[in-house]
């Protein structure tokens, strides 16, 4: 008799506020460095790709999410990469004994602009992540505080499985 695999999906979001211009703090973003952009603020690097996607991760491994397991209240983690955030969540989910399929991430904000450096983005998550990653972006055209360019958010959706 043929087992099916235990095949799972979750959800991530994270948003992240834009910081003062005049703090030098760095764009993060999808594991990657955004120069000439203002960073965001944030507990850790406040990487909304990379935090969406641990959520995700998370999420699908019905092992919490990002707060409960990197949040303010564990001071280790912070002001860590959104890439030490991102292979942390790979050993729980693997240790729980899950693989991942693939995930899928979207960006919202009107800034920095994703197009040009998605390749780039993709291929380095990708790597991190050990399965496919897909990356795409949106604006809301002028609506609440993305649109208002007061901040970036992600949402991101993730297929994992753990064989019977």
């Amino acid at each position: 008799m043929e087992t099916t695999p235990d095949i799972r999906t979750g959800i991530g979001t994270d948003v992240h506020a834009f910081a003062d211009p005049d703090s030098g703090r760095p764009m993060m973003l999808a594991c990657l460095e955004w120069p000439g952009e203002v960073g965001l603020e944030g507990h850790s690097d406040a990487d909304v790709v990379a935090h969406a996607c641990c959520d995700a991760l998370l999420a699908a491994a019905g092992l919490g999410d990002l707060g409960t397991n990197f949040g303010t209240s564990r001071p280790e983690w912070a002001g860590a990469s959104g890439e030490a955030l991102l292979r942390e969540t790979l050993r729980m989910v693997n240790e729980a004994g899950f693989s991942i399929i693939n995930v899928s991430v979207q960006v919202i904000g009107n800034r920095p602009r994703i197009g040009a450096r998605r390749a780039e983005a993709e291929q380095r998550l990708t790597e991190i992540v050990g399965a496919p990653v897909s990356l795409a972006a949106s604006t809301t055209d002028g609506l609440g505080f993305t649109g208002r360019g007061e901040g970036v958010a992600g949402i991101a959706t993730a297929l994992i499985y753990r064989p019977n």
